[in-house]
């Protein structure tokens, strides 16, 4: 259990409902031991409306910040940056993702978590932040195929690994030539995975893109908040596509359904409820033998994770002894 100190308040953080139990995040940020470890992060923090400390989640340059610093101290990774205007995620949120995907494999394992370079992880749009084969590799040891559309996200999350020793042989990164095919391109001819990660673009058009992010910023800080200075930032192709989330995940089902025996258990975040019809619809029509829909709570934000595999129990055992 974290205590935070300041000259003001002293408060006991309890434990965040929702989030995985082996989610280090779970606490509030100790930024006491965040800034001991990266101290760029200092002139960020201020006492908010609740007289604790926190950052302005408004502020790119502070959000990029805090991530660097929880870069630093949870995952071993001294050198950490992305262009401006590119995606900075909430890693709290990631880090949940992949715990429970660990859950998912254990549950194909004798309820016990695979880990080691032996597990092969396909991240769909890695991004130029690098994050899920950050959070990945450091819980568990896995292997990373990262791949993405953007020259310039790939190029990145290529010299995040190259400057970071314990990244090194344990992910790669490959570029989407084309960005219809979601395997196609990216899968190596003989290459499996045991999971496939992917965080699809939320949005169906730019305009409904920059709408949602005006009114993320709204919640933020109750104004409006020019584009150009929205948390998060992102690309286009990291927030929206045609169709948007709904028609990216049927296209990646009907694509792995192509491609049955390459990965042991398929996934993807599912941001938004109303979309689950469709996509059942689509792994129905697919004829996927399992699917699992995994339902995460990070603070007011609800979300889950759809998980689905052609194998049979037969092929699941397979991949036990393997």
């Amino acid at each position: 259990m974290n205590i935070a100190m300041t000259d003001k308040v002293t408060t006991i953080d309890a434990e965040k409902s929702g989030m995985h139990p082996r989610n280090p995040h779970r606490f509030r940020y100790d930024f006491e031991q965040l800034i001991k470890v990266c101290p760029e992060l200092k002139p960020f923090v201020k006492l908010n409306k609740f007289n604790v400390e926190s950052i302005d989640f408004a502020d790119p340059q502070a959000v990029k910040m805090l991530n660097k610093a929880l870069l630093k101290q949870f995952y071993d990774i001294p050198v950490w940056d992305i262009p401006a205007h590119y995606l900075c995620p909430p890693i709290p949120g990631r880090a949940d993702y992949i715990h429970h995907m660990a859950d998912l494999l254990a549950s194909s394992n004798n309820d016990v978590i695979p880990t080691g370079p032996s597990v092969r992880v396909l991240d769909i749009g890695v991004g130029a932040n690098c994050i899920y084969p950050i959070i990945g590799h450091k819980a568990y040891g896995w292997h990373f195929v990262g791949s993405d559309i953007d020259p310039v996200a790939i190029r990145t999350a290529n010299q995040i690994i190259a400057s970071n020793p314990s990244l090194k042989g344990a992910v790669e990164c490959r570029l989407q030539s084309t960005p219809s095919n979601i395997f196609s391109n990216i899968m190596k001819t003989g290459e499996v995975f045991d999971l496939a990660i992917c965080n699809p673009p939320f949005h169906s058009s730019a305009h409904e893109a920059a709408e949602g992010s005006e009114r993320k910023a709204r919640n933020l800080t109750s104004e409006k908040t020019p584009t150009s200075q929205l948390n998060f930032g992102g690309q286009n192709n990291e927030l929206w596509c045609e169709g948007g989330e709904a028609e990216f995940v049927r296209r990646m089902v009907k694509q792995s359904s192509e491609l049955p025996n390459r990965c042991l258990w398929y996934s993807s975040l599912v941001s938004k409820k109303s979309n689950l019809y469709a996509i059942n619809k689509a792994l129905k029509k697919a004829k996927a033998l399992q699917v699992r829909t995994i339902e995460m709570t990070h603070g007011q934000k609800q979300s889950r994770i759809v998980a689905w595999t052609f194998l049979t129990e037969e092929l699941h055992q397979q991949w036990r002894k393997r």
